[in-house]
């Protein structure tokens, strides 16, 4: 009786171990890849599934979700000889597990080592303003040349992100550098323009100032000739209103002489009248 026992419990231990190794519970977005002796034989789905315990085995557990990479930072030298720092980040999803097992040693390492690869040629390609003001454009480059590869090996590319792309340390220093002496460039023009504003706008005001008083001495002269002309007239050729003009004229002059704070010393004629007369006659002459 204690035989047939133990190997009834033999039986059932053996029993629960077949089934504990030939049934497989696949989880929500995972796909499990099978192998019989060596060998692809299917890929299990979510749920509950038998396999054939000791015969078949799971060669991997595949997710079907999607998968953030993130790729390293890199410097990448630009085509005019810059160096910049990029790193970027890639979303995808594996539609085929048994190529993305099977088609390449690690997709993930190679995917990787792919955008890294396509991100210097892309960039390199371009000069330092154009690689730093057009990430969309870059973005869509490396999508566009990684998704046919990528593909190949039963895996999609939804997008991939620059997350950053910016100046190497000394590279920052120098464009910092440059962007010092371009300001200082600026203001010295500036200043100079506006000094040369300001020469321009006083040497008008002083042609100015001169074209008008020309123009005052020109009329002023007028107006004497005129005063001279109408009391010559008026006395019809006696010479005492010409006298006269010529007085008080001389007069003024010396008057405004007097004032000059150059003049020490002024001499006034003894006979200020003989002496009007004596210019009044050289005039006439």
């Amino acid at each position: 009786m204690m035989p047939q026992f133990s190997i009834a419990i033999a039986l059932v231990v053996a029993l629960f171990v077949v089934v504990l190794f030939s049934v497989k519970i696949v989880p929500q977005g995972e796909e499990w890849v099978v192998e019989r002796l060596g060998k692809l034989k299917k890929v299990i789905k979510p749920g509950l599934n038998i396999i054939i315990p000791f015969i078949d085995s799971i060669r991997d557990k595949i997710t079907t979700r999607d998968i953030i990479l993130d790729v390293a930072k890199q410097e990448v030298i630009t085509k005019d000889n810059a160096v910049i720092i990029a790193n970027a980040v890639a979303f995808m999803k594996i539609t085929d597990p048994v190529k993305a097992l099977y088609g390449v040693e690690d997709f993930k390492l190679a995917i990787r080592h792919l955008i890294m690869t396509t991100l210097r040629s892309i960039i390199g390609e371009m000069k330092l303003d154009e690689a730093l003001s057009n990430r969309e454009m870059i973005k869509t480059k490396l999508r566009d040349q990684i998704v046919d590869n990528v593909a190949d090996w039963g895996i999609t590319v939804k997008t991939v992100e620059l997350q950053d792309i910016i100046p190497s340390p000394t590279m920052k220093q120098a464009m910092e550098q440059q962007a010092a002496a371009e300001r200082e460039r600026r203001a010295i023009e500036t200043i100079a323009e506006g000094r040369k504003n300001a020469m321009i706008l006083d040497a008008d005001g002083k042609l100015e100032s001169a074209r008008r008083e020309a123009l005052a001495q020109i009329r002023l002269a007028e107006a004497s000739a005129e005063a001279i002309n109408s009391i010559t007239s008026s006395i019809k050729g006696e010479p005492v209103g010409a006298m006269f003009l010529l007085g008080d004229r001389y007069i003024s002059t010396l008057r405004k002489l007097s004032k000059s704070e150059n003049s020490k010393l002024i001499v006034y004629p003894a006979d200020l009248q003989e002496s009007i007369k004596g210019i009044f006659r050289n005039f006439k002459l």
